[in-house]
C-alpha cells in the first residue's frame, strides 16, 4: 500500500545511505531504471551504478550509495564475465532481440568449425562499436543516430578476451562463457562470431555473472528488496568493492593523519606493510577509512576517503 502523498512543493527527505546492493537485474529495465526504483525503495539521498546493462540483458548490477559511489569507477574498470545464448543463423539490426531481423540464413556448422572459430576471438581482439550503443558522436549517442536510420564510421577498439568457453550447442543455438576487459560488447563479439561461421548471429540471451571479484552470490532483485523489511540490512559495506585491493590497519594516530590527507610513513610503526607497492585499502578498528597508494619506502598516500570515517 502507498504511504501517504507528501503535500505539493514539499520535496522527499532523503536518507544519507552507504553501501553496495548486488541487484539481479531483471530483462526489460534499464540499468538507469534499476538505480531509480532501488534508489526509492532505500530512500537513500547519493546513488549511482558501476556499468550499464543493456535491456534485454539480466544478471550482477552492482549498485552504489552514498559514500560507496567514490568507488564505483573500480567495477567501471574492472573484468566482466557473461554466459549468453547466441542465435546463429538470424542477424537484426540492434544484435540482439530487441532488433529489426535484417536477413535469416541456413546453419550447418560442425563442433570442429566452431571451436577454431572461438579460437579467433581469445586474447586481445578489435571490435567496432555498435550503432545501438551510448558512445556519444557530436554531443549524441550513436543509437539516436541509429534510430533515425544514419550509420556512421566507427573506428575498430582493442579489447581484451581473457577467457572464452564453449558450453553447448543446439543448433541454431550456441551458448558460451566470456570472461572480458572493459568497453566489451558481447553483442558484437555474437555477431562477429556469427559472421566467421558464415551465417551471422545475434543474441538471445545475456546474463551478466561476474564484476570484479563480486559474483551473482548474494544478489537481490526488486521484488525482495521491496517486500523485505528492513532494506537496508541487505546492503553489502562500501568495502566490497575494495575487495581485490590488500588492508593497511593503521593504529590510532596514524588514522587521524592519513584522514587530513597526510602522507605517512609506514615502515617505522606497528603496521604490517603489503609485499608490493599499489593501491590498498585502509582502515582502524575494523572501520574504513578510505584507499591509499602504497609508494616506494612504505610511503602511505591518501586517495579517496569516507566522510563518514573523520
Amino acid at each position: 500500500m502507498a504511504g501517504p502523498k507528501r503535500p505539493p512543493g514539499i520535496k522527499r527527505v532523503r536518507d544519507l545511505v552507504d553501501g553496495v546492493l548486488l541487484m539481479d537485474k531483471p530483462v526489460g529495465w534499464s540499468s538507469n531504471d534499476a538505480l531509480i526504483k532501488s534508489k526509492r525503495v532505500l530512500n537513500a539521498k547519493k546513488a549511482g551504478h558501476t556499468g550499464t546493462l543493456d535491456p534485454f540483458a539480466t544478471g550482477l548490477l552492482p549498485l552504489c550509495f552514498g559514500e560507496a559511489t567514490k568507488f564505483s569507477q573500480d567495477l567501471l574498470e574492472a573484468d566482466k564475465t557473461y554466459e549468453t545464448l547466441v542465435h546463429l543463423g538470424v542477424t537484426t539490426d540492434t544484435g540482439d532481440t530487441e532488433g529489426a531481423v535484417l536477413a535469416t540464413r541456413e546453419v550447418n556448422v560442425t563442433q570442429e568449425q566452431i571451436d577454431a572459430v572461438l579460437a579467433q576471438f581469445r586474447g586481445d581482439i578489435l571490435q567496432v562499436p555498435p550503432m545501438y550503443s551510448a558512445l556519444k558522436r557530436d554531443g549524441k549517442p550513436l543509437y539516436e543516430y541509429a534510430r533515425a536510420g544514419i550509420t556512421l564510421e566507427r573506428e575498430a577498439r582493442p579489447v581484451t578476451i581473457h577467457q572464452l568457453e564453449f558450453l553447448s550447442y543446439e543448433a541454431p543455438f550456441l551458448k558460451l562463457s566470456v570472461m572480458c576487459s572493459k568497453g566489451t560488447y558481447i553483442r558484437v563479439l555474437g555477431e562477429d562470431i556469427g559472421n566467421a561461421l558464415g551465417c551471422g548471429a545475434h543474441l538471445n540471451a545475456l546474463r551478466r555473472t561476474r564484476v570484479g571479484d563480486l559474483t551473482l552470490d548474494g544478489v537481490i532483485t526488486l521484488d525482495e528488496l521491496t517486500a523485505h523489511a528492513e532494506p537496508l540490512s541487505l546492503l553489502a559495506p562500501v568495502d566490497a568493492l575494495l575487495s581485490s585491493f590488500p588492508a593497511v590497519q593503521l593504529t590510532e594516530e596514524l588514522a587521524k593523519r592519513f584522514l587530513h590527507g597526510q602522507r605517512i610513513a609506514l615502515g617505522k610503526e606497528e603496521v604490517a606493510v603489503p609485499d608490493q607497492p599499489g593501491r590498498v585499502r585502509v582502515y582502524h578498528d575494523a572501520k574504513l577509512l578510505g584507499t591509499g597508494q602504497l609508494q616506494e619506502y612504505s610511503i602511505l598516500a591518501p586517495e579517496r576517503l569516507i566522510a563518514t570515517a573523520q
